[in-house]
């Protein structure tokens, strides 16, 4: 019997009316599920009253009162603190001595009562550097110090004292010392400003109450642009030194509407009065919904000259979906992180229905098809692939699953459920579940039930289909003709293996297409609610015998779509005939899909695209194409030797079609310069990086393309990969000229890429340093540009040093710092060796933590693919 139920039973002989005795919490980092689940049942009414003193040293201090109900005093209660020096512990008026071993402190429980609690905790710490808790940065331009806090999915406990879990919501108080040209964003807006010794206080009144993750504070001298003209009054904020590269308005524009947008959609007006945005420096993610204060990472939304259509359709859609957390996240929030996926599916899923239908992106559904969910539908088909809905133990498993699937599939997932459902029905369940829940947390069978209650049946079945089982299914058409009209039609759905058997229900629509003097036009489409292997579609019996079929139009459906083979020769050899530029998109996606499967010879698939490409008119799918070509491009330089005959021909047709084609669209700046991005990322051959050089010297000029900064840096760093000529000298002259951290990043990133053995060693031995003093973001920017493709010898020099030390630099470094290095650094070079080589090591390495070792998986299994794709080539 084990010990636990042991216990329970003798509890029970002895008549015992209190729980027994809770295992003491484990002596580590992280929180398990069970651990906070025992404190949640024991705290409730949770209030913050937080002092900081900020000096912009590498050190800060504070103060918390932390007051909170308790249910009983009779086992030690924990209060999470990482690697803080506590100055003083009083426990409801007593001093006590800290019982505190650096991840949290332990409050006896002589010292507590059953009821209300009040402990003060002063202490100091250093900030962050690696984006979480207090992020502190020195600016190079100007010497000032910017801080911001990130906290998911559980760092706020690096920043202060705190109950680190999403089920104990509390209110916060807040008071910040700062110097005095500083300035200070929370949840709240500030209550007052005065005057101190060198510098000024800070005040922001009780806040509503939130999740710890979803609190923030953030301070330093940001400039601040002001927009009151819609109904929540709204600021920008970025350093100075990057101010001139922000656009307000386009800020200020997409906020309004989406602000309008969702108001109306949910039916819940915006909870927190006002809405802050800032830009920061060293970010971990793309962005982060903290209430009333969202931070962005600046590398994806500073632009030195002015933003292309793409750059601001981007701009909105992550305005729109951290807009979406403010209700759905930070409202209503998840009981613990196996929740989180359903925060962030529905917040992309949301993020792109305002985006398209509040801003002037329309085509933002064709965007996120040829995007997230080709992300998601990759994601799925790898042996890393896992249910929408998993377990998330520990903090520690967290992110252990925060992927495409995570994002996209479940985002894909709530799309084709809106069709099932109807869009109205849809919408009031969202809307019910929002108040039902408002300052709660919530599970994922409390929002499936809104949406069954709206709906009026039972969504058990269709969550335990789609939620808690992994993979994508198959669907394909199975037709005949007779006369030249359909005699028979079917829908066949296919499970992804015997290991995934689930065949689920889902409603999409079949659009049949035929050949004519205006190019391949649609000829009939109805909507199917399809289940189980096969569905018979009796309304398409005597429609005109298709040239062309497709069983997922419009995309409302998540299922990969297998054309018959008339509809895939159609689909190669008449992309050019078809008008609808979403169904063009999909044609498209299914002779890359024939690539990745090594059934399309990816020299078939070039052919295919320098024919059609270059007359491409639709902006967005221009990008989507382009694109593939660069992966294309990317795996022939993965190949090595062998493919380096066939790569260098069509490698020069390439960089000649895409080059013609920015000179050919000077009189469009979105065209041209995503025709000029594509050539930048072709170009390999002497040609055609001396046209790189010349472009940026002035010598050779394209008209109407302006070579602003991130434009030269670009060209540098694709010239110091391949080593051209002066490359070097270039670099230099470059890092002089441009001292903004932006620069000082670009150059180290122009500086690894480089083919140098000498720098590859020095970088690696700086990598590898978990006690290096260079920022968390140098060391992330040095292993993204290590080993580029085409690199593979330089490569293989350290691979299996690399692939050796793996274990050991797991078990020592950190998630953050393992999810960037796992992502870059395990070595794979396209050929059997290299797949035989990965194999060994996920033998070798079982106790890998789980986000390592799925990166170990998918390297092994892209490698593998890269293999097959290579044996497929009918060229050599």
């Amino acid at each position: 019997m084990k010990k636990s139920i042991l216990v329970a039973a003798i509890a029970l002989a002895f008549g015992a009316t209190h729980a027994y005795a809770q295992a003491p919490r484990a002596e580590n980092a992280f929180l398990s599920q069970e651990d906070a689940a025992a404190r949640s049942a024991r705290v409730s009414n949770v209030d913050y009253a937080l002092a900081f003193t900020l000096t912009g040293k590498e050190t800060f201090s504070g103060a918390t009162t932390l007051s909170f109900d308790l249910a009983d005093n009779k086992q030690p209660l924990t209060i999470d603190l990482d690697k803080a020096t506590i100055t003083s512990l009083t426990v409801n008026g007593k001093q006590v001595a800290p019982q505190y071993n650096q991840w949290f402190i332990t409050l006896a429980p002589q010292d507590l009562v059953a009821g209300r609690n009040t402990v003060v905790i002063a202490y100091q710490r250093l900030h962050s550097t690696n984006g979480e808790g207090l992020h502190r940065m020195v600016d190079p331009v100007d010497g000032r110090v910017y801080t911001y806090s990130h906290f998911e999915p559980a760092a706020a406990h690096q920043m202060f004292p705190v109950f680190d879990q999403p089920d104990l919501k509390g209110t916060y108080q807040v008071t910040v010392t700062t110097p005095a040209d500083w300035v200070v964003s929370s949840t709240m807006r500030e209550s007052g400003v005065q005057d101190v010794e060198n510098g000024k206080r800070w005040t922001f009144p009780r806040s509503k109450k939130l999740s710890p993750y979803n609190f923030s504070m953030h301070a330093g001298p940001y400039k601040v642009w002001e927009d009151n003209s819609g109904k929540y009054p709204m600021r920008l904020f970025a350093r100075q030194s990057v101010a001139s590269q922000v656009t307000p308005k386009d800020w200020f524009t997409y906020t309004k509407a989406g602000l309008g947008f969702f108001d109306q959609y949910f039916g819940v007006p915006y909870q927190f009065e006002k809405y802050d945005q800032l830009l920061v420096p060293d970010f971990l993610y793309g962005a982060m919904e903290n209430a009333a204060a969202i931070t962005f990472a600046e590398r994806g939304f500073l632009y030195k000259e002015e933003m292309t259509a793409a750059q601001r359709q981007s701009l909105a859609g992550v305005i729109m979906h951290e807009m979406a957390h403010q209700w759905f996240g930070d409202l209503v929030t998840m009981k613990w992180w196996n929740g989180l996926w359903l925060n962030e599916s529905f917040a992309s899923f949301m993020g792109t229905l305002a985006t398209a239908e509040a801003t002037e992106f329309k085509q933002s559904w064709q965007s996120f098809y040829s995007g997230a969910k080709q992300g998601a539908y990759a994601q799925d088909q790898r042996v890393t692939t896992h249910p929408i809905e998993t377990p998330v133990p520990s903090t520690a498993n967290a992110f252990d699953n925060i992927d495409a699937i995570t994002y996209s599939k479940g985002a894909s997932t709530l799309k084709q459920l809106r069709h099932l459902l109807g869009e109205e029905v849809f919408r009031q369940g969202v809307h019910n579940y929002l108040v039902k829940y408002s300052y709660q947390n919530a599970k994922l069978d409390d929002f499936i039930g809104s949406l069954g209650e709206a709906a009026h049946r039972d969504l058990s079945g269709w969550t335990k289909e789609w939620l808690y089982e992994p993979g994508v299914n198959t669907i394909a058409a199975d037709f005949s003709c007779a006369g030249g009209k359909i005699a028979s039609f079917t829908l066949r759905q296919n499970a992804p293996s015997a290991e995934m058997p689930t065949l689920r229900e889902q409603r999409v629509q079949i659009g049949l297409f035929n050949l004519g003097a205006q190019g391949l036009g649609l000829s009939k489409n109805v909507a199917v609610t399809y289940k189980g292997a096969s569905t018979a579609v009796p309304e398409l019996k005597g429609a005109a015998c298709p040239d062309l079929v497709y069983p997922n139009y419009q995309d409302w459906g998540y299922a990969q779509v297998q054309l018959d083979k008339k509809s895939f020769a159609t689909a190669q050899a008449s992309l050019g005939k078809v008008d609808d530029p979403l169904l063009r998109s999909m044609l498209w996606q299914s002779l890359w899909d024939g690539v990745r499967e090594a059934k399309l010879p990816l020299d078939a698939f070039l052919k295919t695209a320098l024919a059609n490409v270059p007359a491409e008119k639709d902006y967005t799918l221009l990008g989507e194409v382009t694109n593939k070509i660069v992966f294309s491009f990317d795996y022939l330089s993965a190949m090595g030797p062998s493919a380096a005959k066939y790569k260098a021909k069509v490698g020069a047709q390439l960089e000649q079609m895409a080059f013609a084609a920015t000179q050919a669209a000077k009189g469009d700046n979105n065209f041209q310069r995503r025709w000029f991005s594509t050539f930048l990322h072709v170009a390999s051959t002497p040609v055609a990086l001396g046209q790189l050089s010349d472009i940026l010297s002035g010598k050779l000029v394209v008209p109407g393309l302006n070579v602003g900064q991130d434009l030269r840096w670009s060209i540098i760093n694709r010239l110091n990969r391949y080593a051209y000529p002066g490359s070097e000298a270039l670099l230099a002259a470059e890092q002089e000229r441009d001292k903004s951290d932006a620069g000082q990043q670009a150059a180290l990133a122009a500086t690894v890429i480089r083919p140098d053995g000498r720098i590859k060693e020095e970088w690696l031995g700086n990598i590898g340093d978990l006690k290096t003093k260079l920022p968390f973001s140098k060391i992330r920017t040095a292993m993204g540009s290590m080993f580029p493709p085409g690199q593979g010898a330089l490569g293989e020099l350290s691979a299996e040093l690399r692939l050796s030390n793996l274990s050991k630099l797991d078990a020592a470094a950190g998630p953050v710092y393992m999810r960037a290095y796992a992502a870059s650094m395990i070595p794979a070079s396209c050929t059997p060796a290299s797949v035989k080589r990965l194999q060994a090591e996920i033998v070798k390495s079982a106790n890998l933590s789980a986000g390592t070792r799925r990166s170990l998986l998918v390297t092994h299994q892209e490698d593998q693919r890269c293999v097959a794709i290579k044996k497929a080539m009918t060229v050599f």
